[in-house]
């Protein structure tokens, strides 16, 4: 699907015209949105907007880096907006010019949809450009990566606190399931951080001149996010720590009950094996009370062994 708005030279909004008559037409400028563009559509990229092949191929091959390209008369650029259920990554492409914008994208996109129907909607006409239609769109996308690291940020809280008593593997699992999410999510914002320096730096983006210091807001915030997720995975390396030397001491206890039980069976195991080799000439065999002395032997032996065990603390 396509979509077009338009401004002429009267600051008055014009909706859903043709892609020729936009490129043609006298405009103060305008904003194409390819929304899952059949590939009929996406020859409109060739002719007639005329952009170049291989920012053509970075539209139809989607998920690429999130990378700045410069072009005779305009910047063609690569975002990463983030799914809010399945944390997974989609990309919205640019095309920018003091002229126009062109937006490009496979799959729904909320943050377009919202600068779009703000703008539709809008009565000053002349406080919008196609900069502040990227500074929007790429503000919002960005500010749609906090709900996650909160998200992620309490689900570690929940995982170091567990007040609600679950198991140490369920705990584990959860953990690295987050630890997973939170590395997509570097590998979203790390790129995404790169991008915006390169604009705050660039001296041939002169479509965003006067800008700046809105797009060094949205930078800030990809650093703040950076040092976010950061910090959850120090803590998700901390807590997995700690539940792995809790599973570890835990063992060890386990491990030392049992030397300590097998400690006091072995001389009582060392009695019954004597008394069990069936030799004729034994003195005690033929002894009146020798069954209940060696009971009382073996009783006193595990008796005196396990009070004295319990004395150094072993049993604790």
């Amino acid at each position: 699907m396509i979509r077009t708005i338009a401004v002429n030279k009267n600051l008055e909004l014009v909706k859903g015209l043709e892609i020729s008559t936009l490129v043609k037409g006298d405009y103060q400028w305008f904003w194409i949105d390819f929304h899952e563009p059949s590939k009929e559509e996406m020859e409109f990229l060739r002719n007639p907007l005329s952009f170049h092949p291989l920012a053509i191929e970075d539209c139809i091959h989607h998920l690429q880096r999130p990378k700045l390209d410069y072009y005779e008369d305009y910047a063609f650029f690569v975002i990463q907006a983030l799914n809010q259920q399945t944390i997974a990554r989609e990309e919205v492409d640019f095309f920018l010019s003091k002229n126009y914008v062109v937006t490009f994208h496979h799959k729904l996109s909320p943050e377009i949809n919202e600068v779009w129907n703000r703008f539709s909607q809008s009565l000053n006409t002349d406080q919008w450009d196609p900069s502040h239609v990227f500074y929007h769109v790429l503000d919002s996308l960005v500010d749609n990566y906090f709900p996650l690291v909160n998200q992620i940020d309490d689900t570690l809280n929940e995982i170091d606190e567990n007040s609600k008593g679950r198991s140490t593997e369920a705990l584990l699992k959860d953990l690295f399931d987050a630890r997973h999410d939170l590395l997509s999510l570097r590998h979203t914002v790390t790129p995404m951080r790169d991008l915006l320096y390169r604009i705050l730096n660039s001296k041939r983006l002169t479509s965003i001149e006067g800008k700046i210091a809105y797009f060094s807001d949205i930078y800030d915030h990809l650093l703040k996010l950076s040092e976010m997720i950061e910090a959850s995975r120090e803590l998700t390396t901390d807590i997995r720590d700690s539940y792995i030397s809790i599973n570890a001491n835990e063992t060890n206890h386990v491990m030392k009950v049992l030397t300590v039980i097998t400690t006091i069976f072995m001389p009582l195991t060392f009695i019954v094996g004597i008394y069990g080799m069936n030799f004729h000439y034994m003195p005690e065999l033929t002894w009146k009370y020798g069954y209940f002395g060696s009971l009382i032997l073996m009783f006193i032996i595990a008796v005196g062994m396990t009070l004295w065990f319990t004395k150094k603390g072993w049993f604790k």
